[in-house]
């Protein structure tokens, strides 16, 4: 009897540190080999029945991965090769670069005062993940399988007491910085073209160096761009260009600070997460989204209010997929022995004492913590109804201020549908001279409800809604709901069974034709186009455009681009400096010209300049963008079209 299956076989999760150390033992003349013997190297994969799965290299290397318990491979023990060089041998490095990269497990609840492994990608990191966003959060898009969110989004508690003064860096944080920053800028001038898993190899050694050094934010943003490298490399569906952009701008932004000493905890990030001693709280269910991870994690979280407006939210996220992410919904809460499930959270309560709290207001779970079931409060009383209170545009504005703190926030108000236009579900903000809103899936996946909900919702143009979602930042006026409900005193707006508290969470409840009103409503006109796009509008286009290229081709194809073999010339900077963009075209010109610039040695000869000042333009331009487009988007919200370019100026 055969003891290797035949089915096609995936490979087993490698540690980051692993692949890094048999790729720096090979020699110069194997690494040179290395891209052409990964490239399909994991399609002759078998499964044996010791649960090893091994790859064949001809006749007499067979290479051999054991994961270990938790199914990953995390030391260079698992992972032989029987040929002669073995363990520093081409194949045994083909094996492990063709394996995806393993992610810690998501944290487990935790008691008062203890500390939890931090979320894996770190905060706002959407790598390798599709969060309930769906967007993944700033680096990610709907519908895309690797960057976006977080495994799961957290809440935040409110204002934060005034942190001491935080120590200086340590001299072998400084190092890690250091050689991370200088790394980055060797991959960012190589380009998605030129960078192979040799490069890779480089950046996942740097960020281990980072996290051994306490730089847990810095070494998340460098697995967040050697993904976004292999996932741009392999032209996997649903990779964006954009995404690896920005995930380099994280990575230089947060290496070339620290090297140069910054010591703010924002940028060394934290390995584990605190949980405090909360007292006595008493929340109430808001609504819950579905999480699904594109690494095989799934869950749900549940996000609650206290009587103060501070936002809490309570998780649970394991392994187990789209099944686990469905099913999560109406499974038990774990938290001090409560009789509730997450769907009579979300439109319940909870009584708690001995409460455990996350800095992110992620409720924790140990021994001491007490739970009772509450009755749960409508969207009409407070403090739920200070979420629909203010006009969008003013709640927008001050989250486009803090980009992490817009990761997670909620925002409500109360629309009016226009009707469907392509992909969007166009909404009108039921207040004077409201601009029109885009509505997008929360989550694209079509095994979850979003979708289909807002497809039935769009069939009723002129139903009014209460909305609560999460504003999409990376686009022009869009947001992304998580629940819906009627709004109070309106005819024509849901009718709701009395069980569901006056709102549907859209990822878990389906809307049927008895929960929208009968009759037709006053004519709402369908715009023939969807309206001014100004992020779609603006010429910051051509400093994107500029960005995508060298991240795409590395430095010499920007530098060929801005030479004038294409609309990149510096003559198209014109139409930056005519809308009154000064500033970004003159970044943009100073970074094509670094780009292009070769020196010479003391012979005369043409020279490889270094990578420092063509990433340091190429940061100063990506981070003017980003913060111009920010403007932009905040604008697109508010009233008066006038403001937009003005805010991007």
């Amino acid at each position: 009897m055969s003891t290797e299956s035949t089915e096609s076989t995936e490979l087993p999760p490698v540690a980051p540190e692993v692949l890094a150390e048999a790729v720096e033992n090979l020699t110069p003349r194997l690494r040179k080999k290395l891209d052409a013997a990964t490239e399909g190297c994991a399609a002759g994969a078998t499964l044996a029945a010791d649960g090893a799965v091994t790859l064949r290299f001809g006749e007499d290397a067979l290479v051999t991965l054991r994961p270990g318990p938790a199914g990953t491979i995390t030391t260079a023990e698992q992972a032989t090769c029987s040929c002669l060089l073995a363990p520093r041998c081409l194949h045994r490095a083909a094996a492990l670069g063709a394996a995806p990269l393993a992610e810690a497990p998501p944290e487990p609840v935790a008691a008062a005062g203890s500390h939890e492994p931090a979320d894996p990608a770190g905060p706002g990191d959407s790598a390798g993940t599709t969060g309930a966003t769906g967007a993944t959060g700033s680096t990610g898009s709907a519908g895309s399988t690797e960057p976006a969110a977080a495994v799961e989004p957290a809440a935040r508690v409110g204002p934060a007491e005034p942190a001491e003064p935080a120590p200086a860096l340590t001299a072998a944080q400084l190092r890690a910085a250091g050689a991370l920053w200088q790394v980055a800028a060797e991959a960012l001038g190589a380009g998605v073209t030129a960078g192979g898993a040799v490069v890779q190899a480089e950046l996942l050694r740097a960020a281990h160096t980072a996290r051994l050094a306490g730089l847990p934010r810095a070494e998340a943003a460098a697995l967040r761009v050697v993904r976004g490298l292999r996932a741009a490399r392999e032209r996997r569906a649903g990779q964006r260009l954009g995404d690896l952009t920005s995930a380099f701008r994280e990575l230089l932004h947060t290496a070339g600070l620290l090297a140069s000493g910054s010591a703010d905890p924002a940028l060394t990030g934290t390995a584990r997460r605190a949980y405090a001693p909360g007292g006595s709280l008493q929340v109430h269910g808001l609504c819950r989204e579905p999480v699904l991870s594109a690494t095989g994690y799934g869950g749900v979280v549940t996000h609650v209010l206290g009587p103060d407006g501070s936002r809490y939210s309570v998780s649970d996220v394991r392994p187990g997929g789209l099944a686990r992410a469905r099913g999560a919904g109406s499974a038990s809460v774990a938290l001090g022995g409560a009789t509730l499930d997450h769907a009579g959270l979300a439109r319940g309560g909870l009584r708690i004492v001995g409460a455990t709290v996350s800095a992110e207001g992620r409720l924790g779970a140990g021994r001491g913590v007490k739970a009772t079931p509450l009755p749960g409060i409508a969207w009409t009383e407070r403090p739920a109804a200070a979420l629909f209170a203010r006009p969008a545009a003013e709640a927008v504005a001050e989250l486009s201020a803090d980009p992490e703190a817009a990761e997670t926030a909620l925002l409500g108000c109360d629309v009016t549908v226009v009707g469907a236009a392509g992909e969007h579900l166009l909404v009108r903000e039921t207040r004077p001279d409201a601009p029109l809103l885009r509505l997008l899936p929360a989550h694209p996946h079509p095994e979850l409800a979003h979708t289909q909900n807002l497809r039935r919702i769009a069939a009723y143009p002129g139903v009014r809604l209460r909305v609560l979602g999460r504003p999409d930042l990376d686009r022009t006026a869009t947001l992304r709901p998580l629940a819906v409900g009627p709004v109070p005193g309106a005819e024509y707006t849901l009718r709701l069974p009395e069980e569901w508290l006056g709102r549907a969470d859209l990822g878990y409840d389906r809307l049927q034709g008895m929960h929208f009103p009968t009759g037709a409503a006053d004519p709402v006109p369908l715009p023939a186009a969807e309206g001014p796009d100004p992020l779609a509008d603006s010429p910051l286009w051509r400093v994107r455009r500029l960005l995508e290229t060298g991240v795409a081709g590395g430095r010499r194809a920007l530098a060929e681009a801005a030479r004038g073999t294409s609309s990149l010339a510096a003559a198209s900077y014109g139409p930056l400096r005519r809308a009154g963009l000064t500033a970004a075209a003159d970044l943009a010109a100073a970074l094509a010209a670094e780009a292009d610039r070769r020196p010479r040695d003391v012979f005369g000869r043409l020279a490889d300049p270094s990578p420092d000042g063509y990433a340091w333009a190429w940061l100063a331009a990506a981070t003017h963008l980003a913060a111009a487009e920010r403007s932009l988007i905040a604008a697109s919200w508010a009233a008066d079209p006038s403001a937009v370019m003005t805010a991007a100026r």
